[in-house]
């Protein structure tokens, strides 16, 4: 091959290349806005100097005590300040940070904490008691520190763990943070669901994340200084990668530790939200919320949205209230969302119905992601672009993950053929845009968390006496899905709804336990396998 003149003493070096790291947008904002307010979170404010101050603290005191490059540090917190300086502090010394699921049961974060070698915990105090009884599951011995945040009021346990503050003095301030010494390094690990067994860790490098924060900026045209309310879990694919958006225009973090919508509204008004991203639930607990709790807005607000396509009458409600709803989608594995509904100012003279399902479309690939198709999974050619012929949505690009932790096999099915396999089908209409049609692993979306079937069906399965467990997707009004589980009883034995409901909760964590129990003979095909698409037809009659 003729080398590239172009290349011949033109080398790599410091000064014109260096890893690209979403951590270097903090300490841009600290350094040209250092008195700009960053956090806010009750009465407390937080100016962009104080956040990467406390961050180099966190970092300079996990390295004091030995956590380092390609170490995990594990976090159990709600939307606080401090999951923000986690989010910055674990990276700075190297480590790789991995935010749990506040709603999992004792069992899986066990499992998590072993799978990921997990070396320091952080949890907040409300989460404690959790952490606890994970950690006497789990076979690691991490260190163990306890947040105790000021805006919670709840109980409290006693835990032989350090305290979070008493911790970050032990650090130093002007810590010289190190950058990644490869932009391919791991920057954070997420599990998945675990759809089909245990859990898989999805590892996110640092050039994916830096890309990813700059891609939501761009594509939700997200301003400088704009001010962004966390009503979306921060531990869900790493907020989104929001969490590195906000230092990249300088914006406010708004926290919010709970879902409520008097909180909600109240911090839409005062603080001037611009931005917040959630479920459905959070659209229809914004617009179900009792008149005087609600807030006359002087301002647009964008609500990005990312699970089942909303109603029509929601969309139509949330537009009355002052909201602009974009549909967004992707996956752990893509860092968050990756595909946007991007929308044509001409479609808003269309009639609303039409509106409407233009809306429940996923879309189009975000700016940093380089190619998106719906292919047949056999033959990984393009279906037709004809918005009917089903294939499965796959994705390639720098923001997918760099694979999974310690699972090489299934990494090397996810990546067959060169493309990121989403396990999600689709359609591809004439204007290029996406559609999901189904889920071909039969997960269950309910608040915007991903339930197995298969996990609560074997929950089902344990009991004595289910013979047969099939779990399919019902509506529900609040959490936009939930389980419905159909059940034959083995002979001779007995059980109601209310045993059984019983029997998930102390096995399954309570967003996992069916909201509807229906006894029947489970229709089957001829060679035995359960009729899935049949039951979520009857599903369709139990709406919650």
């Amino acid at each position: 091959m003729t080398e590239n003149p172009y290349n011949t003493g033109l080398d790599r070096t410091p000064a014109n290349y260096q890893p690209l790291t979403p951590l270097t947008f903090l300490e841009r904002a600290a350094t040209v806005f250092p008195g700009r307010t960053a956090i806010v979170h009750g009465a407390l404010r937080r100016s962009y100097a104080e956040f990467y101050a406390r961050s180099r603290r966190l970092a300079s005191a996990l390295a004091k005590n030995g956590i380092g490059r390609g170490d995990t540090v594990s976090v159990l917190l709600p939307n606080t300040p401090a999951m923000l300086e986690c989010h910055y502090g674990v990276p700075m010394c190297g480590a790789v940070l991995h935010s749990i699921n506040t709603r999992l049961d004792a069992a899986v974060i066990a499992f998590q904490l072993d799978h990921a070698m997990s070396k320091l915990v952080i949890a907040d105090s409300e989460f404690m008691p959790l952490m606890q009884e994970a950690l006497a599951l789990a076979t690691v011995s991490p260190v163990l520190i306890q947040y105790d945040d000021p805006e919670y009021d709840g109980p409290r346990s006693d835990a032989e763990a350090a305290d979070y503050e008493v911790f970050l003095t032990r650090g130093n301030p002007d810590f010289a943070w190190r950058m990644p010494e490869d932009e391919w390094d791991a920057i954070s690990i997420n599990y998945t669901s675990g759809t089909t067994g245990d859990p898989k860790g999805v590892v996110s490098h640092h050039r994916g994340a830096y890309l990813l924060a700059q891609g939501n900026a761009l594509t939700t045209s997200m301003q400088k200084h704009a001010v962004y309310l966390w009503t979306l879990p921060m531990f869900h694919c790493n907020g989104w990668c929001f969490l590195w958006t906000l230092s990249a225009i300088a914006g406010t973090h708004v926290c919010l530790r709970q879902l409520r919508a008097e909180p909600i509204w109240n911090a839409l008004a005062d603080e001037g939200v611009t931005h917040l991203c959630g479920a459905p639930i959070v659209m229809s607990l914004l617009i179900s919320a009792p008149e005087e709790a609600k807030r006359d807005l002087g301002q647009s607000v964008q609500f990005f949205t990312a699970a089942a396509p909303p109603p029509e009458s929601l969309l139509a409600e949330m537009k009355a209230a002052g909201f602009d709803v974009t549909h967004l989608y992707g996956l752990t594995e893509t860092y968050g969302p990756a595909v946007v509904n991007d929308w044509h100012s001409d479609w808003s003279d269309l009639p609303t119905a039409e509106q409407a399902a233009l809306k429940a479309r996923q879309g189009v690939r975000y700016l940093p992601l380089e190619q998106l198709d719906v292919l047949d999974p056999e033959t990984m050619q393009p279906v037709p672009r004809d918005g009917q012929t089903m294939g499965e949505v796959m994705f390639r690009g720098n923001v997918v993950m760099k694979g999974y932790f310690r699972s090489p096999k299934a990494t090397e099915e996810a990546f067959a053929g060169g493309w990121f396999h989403s396990g999600d089908l689709g359609v591809m209409h004439p204007d290029g845009y996406i559609q999901l049609k189904d889920r071909s692993k039969d997960i269950i979306i309910s608040g915007g968390e991903n339930i197995s079937s298969i996990e609560v069906e074997e929950a089902l399965y344990r009991h004595p006496a289910v013979a047969v467990a099939a779990v399919v997707a019902m509506s529900n009004e609040k959490w936009g899905e939930a389980p419905c589980a159909f059940v034959e009883l083995a002979q001779g034995q007995e059980a109601d709804a209310e045993v059984l409901r019983s029997w998930c909760r102390e096995r399954l964590a309570p967003y996992k336990v069916p909201g509807r129990f229906v006894f029947m003979d489970i229709p089957r095909t001829s060679t035995g396998k359960i009729q899935k698409f049949a039951l979520r037809e009857q599903a369709r009659e139990f709406a919650t």
